[in-house]
């Protein structure tokens, strides 16, 4: 399976593919364009089979510059179903760019500068706030400037981190901000185009859902070549047991104070939970390591920097290069291995709900 970095080349293989299993496609407007004047859509493959109240969701794309592996799982899946009997009893849902712009743009947020991952706040919730380190840190961070040439961010970050800590700075830089709508990190003044079709169309998608498992596709955090299912909220006894029985101990790191040193505000794991799209709904985050920390966090940086705040075409062409290869390295053993990796949670995930299905379990 060939990786494409191009939004409108991933966007047309997912169709095709969906189209010669004979699936249900839908896509939906989020407006704008992309680079070659084509449009930008969230698009949705939805399996046909028996409503077994079992219901695979395998997200990609939420933040846009990461999308090309889950595009390629999301197509291999289906390839490799057109040989086979599909997803078994389970319906499949596949939706494909939950960020087009951020993936045909080489963004990992939105239009609006949003980063999805910190808009999904419950109803009650207000988009403000800021935690006070992102302040000192925001003139390092978001340099309102041309790039030039020399720029001693790499010297500036280590400072800040010897001065703050590394776990107090990551938490004020991840844990979302609403108060600087060209910085990163930025949450949004309120809910997304991505947010509405979402809230508005996953129960459809869904059907009559009793067990959902949905796995929404990442990259850009952990060990190079390695994956893990983050689950970011609170998981109960027999949730736990599942997840350890499905996928392994040591694949899925939950959300716990004493391990985790920080929560992103608007994430979208909490939201369907709080949002109960159906009785029994587990989530995780599939997270593929590509580089460190530093590298990836200098490289968002140089391209929010050229995004807003200008620079020759050349400098434009290279920032957003290099955050290609940060989120989605060229290496071909690297795409080897997490095309398998992302293949196999899937195939543990359908075998799992097999099993409940054969128990007449929820």
């Amino acid at each position: 399976m060939d990786f494409t970095a191009d939004y409108a080349d991933a966007r047309r293989r997912f169709r095709e593919s969906a189209t010669r299993l004979g699936w249900n496609r839908r896509a939906y407007d989020v407006g704008g364009i992309g680079p070659a004047g084509n449009d930008l859509t969230i698009d949705v493959a939805l399996s046909p089979g028996a409503d077994t109240g079992r219901v695979l969701v395998v997200s990609s794309g939420l933040h846009g510059v990461e999308g090309p592996l889950g595009s390629a799982i999301q197509t291999e899946l289906m390839e490799r179903w057109s040989l086979t009997a599909g997803p078994g009893r389970a319906r499949a849902v596949l939706v494909h760019a939950l960020n087009p712009f951020g993936f045909a743009w080489s963004r990992r947020s939105d239009a609006e500068n949003v980063d999805l991952n910190r808009n999904f706040l419950d109803d009650a919730a207000r988009y403000a706030g800021c935690p006070e380190a992102y302040r000192a840190f925001d003139p390092i961070l978001n340099p309102r400037r041309p790039p030039s040439r020399w720029d001693p961010f790499r010297a500036r970050a280590i400072w800040a981190v010897a001065r703050h800590g590394k776990d107090s700075l990551r938490a004020a830089l991840v844990t979302g901000q609403y108060e600087f709508p060209q910085g990163l990190f930025f949450g949004g003044m309120g809910p997304s185009v991505t947010f509405r079709i979402v809230s508005e169309q996953l129960p459809s998608w869904l059907g009559h859902a009793e067990t959902v498992v949905h796995l929404d596709i990442h990259t850009g955090l952990g060990a190079r070549g390695t994956h893990k299912l983050l689950v970011d909220y609170p998981l109960g006894p027999s949730e736990r047991d599942r997840l350890t029985r499905w996928f392994g101990a040591n694949v899925f790191h939950e959300k716990s104070p004493g391990r985790v040193a920080y929560q992103a505000r608007g994430s979208f794991g909490p939201w369907l939970m709080t949002r109960r799209f159906a009785p029994d709904y587990a989530f995780a985050f599939a997270e593929f390591g590509t580089y460190p920390d530093l590298p990836v966090l200098a490289g968002l940086r140089a391209e929010n920097q050229v995004h807003h705040w200008g620079g020759d075409a050349e400098p434009v062409s290279r920032a957003k290069a290099r955050l290609r290869e940060l989120f989605c390295p060229a290496s071909q053993a690297w795409r080897a291995r997490t095309l398998a990796d992302g293949l196999d949670l899937v195939e543990r995930a359908l075998k799992g709900l097999a099993e409940r299905d054969r128990q007449g379990l929820r």
